[in-house]
């Protein structure tokens, strides 16, 4: 019986090695090299594959800010390209899926909210360009992932995007009435939208505000959370000709209210499935480990009383066995929800479309808190060139820094 055991025992070392060795590696955070031999290529080298996404999200949006648009271009092209290639039996995505690899190792493409922002910024750059088809095809696709194909179907609520969509039709010659009624019915009365004008030769886009945090909840940080905080500035205004003409840019669409519902259903946190494999795993060992200590226990009483009882015996061990094997499994599964995040969005995005005279233009952008007062310590000067003809001036403003 003695040799039963050990032969158990020897089996049990040996899950437990097995076990150890399919734990991922830590990965440890890469270093910043801040001295000026440290290019913007030599950086996103550095970064590790499964990032780059993230890393070209985030270079995007600076670069944008900063109006360095051949940046901002090519690293959504990048990223969407990315996002377009990853595929289902990615080796990398494939590992994440399994139990024993935490989410953080997958290659990030992100969040719906996210990867609509990579076609939102994409789009805008596109129409500012005059390529107005290549800009509808980016709000179009914004559309299409905001109604989460590869899950359950939502309805896409987004109102910017379609309105843009129907704006960039109605430039092109086309009929936008049905993405004008989508854009407004997405409004639900919370504010007016207006009637395209097609000789509208100005595009002001907008943003304000702090973007959703993403945060892990739960008992093994499985659940996928959000928090926004709200930013004094509610809305936002283009101040013209010393004051006389007045351009409102109100908040047609949240980001915050985007990552926290999904067609307008509130949705608390996203669940991961390893969570439910982790903590039977562990239900299933305990309750093993209470039997092989129950069993174990006969076995003793029986020995004291000069009878032996192989079958406790071997049930104690086996029980054991299983216990370990489960609390093996239980602390090898990576439930973490992956909070990695796209951490320089903004929460508000606005649009606004007018007609101005070829030439020089000198205003101001006013963002105003919930009362309507200006936050004067966030107005910023604007200067900008209405181009001539028939070619649209896009124009882009941002609470945030570069």
């Amino acid at each position: 019986m003695n040799s039963s055991r050990q032969f158990i025992a020897g089996a049990a070392l040996a899950l437990l090695c097995a076990g150890c060795e399919t734990l991922p590696e830590e990965t440890r955070p890469l270093a910043r090299d801040s001295s000026p031999a440290a290019t913007a290529a030599d950086r996103r080298a550095a970064v590790p594959e499964r990032d780059r996404v993230l890393h070209d999200y985030r270079t995007a949006a600076k670069a944008l800010r900063a109006g360095d648009y051949d940046e901002a271009k090519a690293r959504l092209d990048d990223a969407i390209a990315r996002i377009g290639g990853i595929i289902a039996n990615d080796a990398e995505a494939e590992r994440a899926r399994g139990l024993f690899s935490p989410e953080s190792t997958k290659v990030f493409i992100g969040e719906p909210y996210e990867r609509v922002m990579a076609y939102y910024y994409r789009g805008l750059l596109y129409w500012r360009d005059g390529e107005r088809d290549n800009a509808r095809a980016c709000f179009r696709t914004g559309q299409v992932i905001d109604t989460g194909p590869e899950q359950e179907r939502y309805e896409a609520d987004y109102v910017l995007l379609d309105y843009l969509d129907g704006l960039a039709s109605a430039k092109l010659g086309a009929d936008g009435g049905d993405a004008l009624a989508r854009a407004r019915r997405h409004a639900a009365g919370r504010f007016a939208l207006p009637d395209y004008n097609p000789a509208a030769n100005v595009l002001l886009f907008a943003e304000y505000g702090y973007g959703p945090r993403k945060y892990a909840g739960g008992q093994y940080g499985e659940q996928l959370r959000f928090h926004v905080e709200d930013s004094p500035s509610r809305s936002a205004r283009l101040v013209l000709d010393g004051g006389r003409r007045i351009v409102p840019l109100p908040a047609y669409d949240d980001l915050g209210f985007q990552a926290t519902t999904r067609g307008g259903r509130v949705m608390d946190f996203i669940l991961g499935n390893k969570a439910h494999f982790k903590a039977a795993a562990d239900a299933a060992a305990d309750l093993a480990l209470v039997g092989s200590a129950i069993a174990s226990d006969t076995a003793r009483r029986r020995d004291r009383r000069g009878k032996d009882d192989n079958d406790a015996e071997v049930a104690a061990v086996g029980l054991g066995v299983l216990g370990v094997i489960g609390k093996i499994a239980s602390a090898a599964t990576h439930a973490e929800a992956d909070t990695r995040q796209w951490n320089n969005l903004p929460q508000r995005l606005s649009f606004a479309a007018l007609r101005l005279p070829p030439g020089t233009h000198l205003g101001r952008v006013e963002f105003l808190d919930r009362e309507g007062r200006v936050l004067v310590s966030r107005s910023q000067p604007v200067k900008f060139t209405v181009a001539p003809a028939d070619r649209d001036t896009v124009l882009f403003f941002s609470e945030h820094k570069p």
